[in-house]
């Protein structure tokens, strides 16, 4: 893959996220709790994807491995927050929870919460990827 190429596609998977993040606050206006937090998700994961492959980790071919990729590379090193780790890999287990548990329901404003550390997940991660 060409630079150009590479750069395309972490631009991407930028845009998907802010995307997704969105969706997700579309999701909440509409009450959709459970959609949104598998928004929120995806936001974050694609987020992580783009951080990846900005950094030429290509051996995250799942979500666990993906989670696994960011915290011996960028947590582990400290270039993200623990706290930050956290928050990524609760979102995973959030959004298996809604998408395949039964009678799972996610307040709103537990939700509206997690948005914002979502969006601030985003924006470190936007802020790793653009470093010199």
């Amino acid at each position: 893959m060409t630079p150009s190429d590479k750069q395309a596609y972490v631009h991407y998977r930028l845009t998907r996220a802010e995307e997704a993040l969105q969706e997700t606050e579309d999701m909440l206006r509409l009450g959709h709790t459970i959609a949104a937090v598998n928004r929120l998700y995806y936001a974050c994961f694609y987020a992580v994807s783009a951080l990846l492959y900005h950094h030429d980790i290509s051996n995250a071919t799942t979500h666990g491995g993906t989670r696994r990729m960011l915290g011996l590379h960028f947590i582990e090193s400290g270039k993200l927050s623990r706290d930050m780790g956290r928050f990524y890999s609760d979102m995973f287990n959030q959004r298996h929870k809604g998408d395949y548990d039964a009678f799972v329901t996610f307040e709103t404003d537990t939700v509206k919460e997690m948005l914002g550390t979502g969006k601030e997940f985003v924006k470190e991660i936007k802020a790793l990827i653009n470093q010199i």
